[in-house]
């Protein structure tokens, strides 16, 4: 087969506004198992936006942007219903800029011959392909970012808006969750940034300018994030996935405090998860868990063991609906720092 016959079929990402999915979840309520975590889930977030004090942080790990919640999570930021996102590398990067400039995913399958989509340059998540060569113009794209901004370490929030920045004068797709996030100074952080097509572009930036050059600097991210926490101090935070990005802000709490200044635990956590308990890693470590840190307040907090793809798309069809996120202020953090 050809490469073409691999990168046909785009995958489509869906979209909530034009899905109500109040009826479902509000009968899901009355049911038990996933189905019953996932109202309680969808009612938590709903009372973080109806909390006129509360700042939402979203945290995304994974690869649901590749797979369809691309359009879901640019949406939260328009609609007011994230205030902050700490995310991948790869979720920011190599999915959402990525096809920002016009590129796109593609639906495979999981049964083929990776030797032979290796040979042809398509790399795969699971049932998801990607043009490799395309991804190399991305990671030139983001060198061509760097070699325009002054030689400096950069938190990967002042990075990434440039990025928006970029995208305002060069995107092909107007609604990426970076443009987005840029016009409404929604921030957004990856403290692992270099994980994705940023790293490569980066390191073709250094290669080319050995002695001055663009840097990324995470502790500047953490102490960030956590003069956030600090301004906020009632927060809630969706989780989609867990990893770096779950714990980098639950751990604004506890830095907080370490910088002198007592705030709450985070009043309101959902986390939408598959990763298994019983394996002890932060990914599947529980809100329950989190609470004896001093991260998370236990009362309002909802664990819902699913792949996100799957109810992602009802909990944030149910919140858009239900339409308390037009009664928020909208915070505009990214106003508190100077770039």
């Amino acid at each position: 087969m050809k490469k073409e016959a691999y990168l046909k079929r785009p995958v489509e990402h869906i979209d909530i506004t034009s899905i109500n999915a109040v009826d479902i979840i509000q009968a899901m309520s009355g049911m038990s198992f996933t189905a019953r975590d996932l109202a309680s889930a969808a009612d938590i977030y709903d009372r973080m936006l109806s909390d006129r004090d509360c700042a939402i942080i979203l945290t995304i790990a994974g690869s649901t942007s590749a797979a369809g919640c691309m359009q879901i999570y640019s949406d939260l930021v328009k609609y007011n219903m994230v205030d902050a996102i700490v995310a991948t590398g790869a979720t920011i990067v190599d999915m959402d800029f990525f096809e920002a400039i016009g590129f796109r995913h593609y639906q495979g399958s999981p049964f083929v011959n990776d030797q032979q989509l290796r040979k042809l340059y398509i790399d795969r998540i699971y049932d998801t392909f990607i043009d490799e060569e395309e991804l190399q113009a991305c990671d030139r794209t983001i060198r061509e970012i760097a070699d325009n901004l002054p030689p400096r370490p950069y938190s990967s929030r002042e990075f990434i808006r440039q990025m928006g920045r970029y995208l305002t004068d060069h995107a092909t797709k107007k609604n990426s969750l970076v443009q987005t996030a840029y016009e409404h100074d929604v921030p957004i952080f990856c403290p692992a940034f270099s994980d994705s097509s940023a790293g490569f572009g980066l390191v073709l930036h250094q290669h080319q300018h050995p002695e001055e050059h663009v840097s990324i600097d995470s502790v500047k991210d953490f102490r960030e994030l956590t003069m956030i926490k600090m301004k906020a101090e009632t927060t809630g935070l969706l989780i989609i996935g867990g990893g770096v990005p779950k714990n980098f802000a639950q751990d604004t709490v506890i830095c907080a405090e370490i910088l002198g200044k007592q705030v709450p635990p985070h009043k309101y956590a959902v986390q939408i998860t598959v990763a298994d308990v019983r394996d002890g890693a932060c990914s599947s470590s529980t809100l329950k868990e989190a609470s004896s840190w001093g991260k998370v307040d236990i009362a309002c907090e909802q664990m819902v063991y699913a792949e996100a793809t799957s109810v992602l798309p009802l909990l944030a069809s149910y919140a858009y609906h239900k339409g308390n996120w037009g009664k928020r202020k909208q915070l505009r953090f990214a106003g508190i720092f100077e770039d």
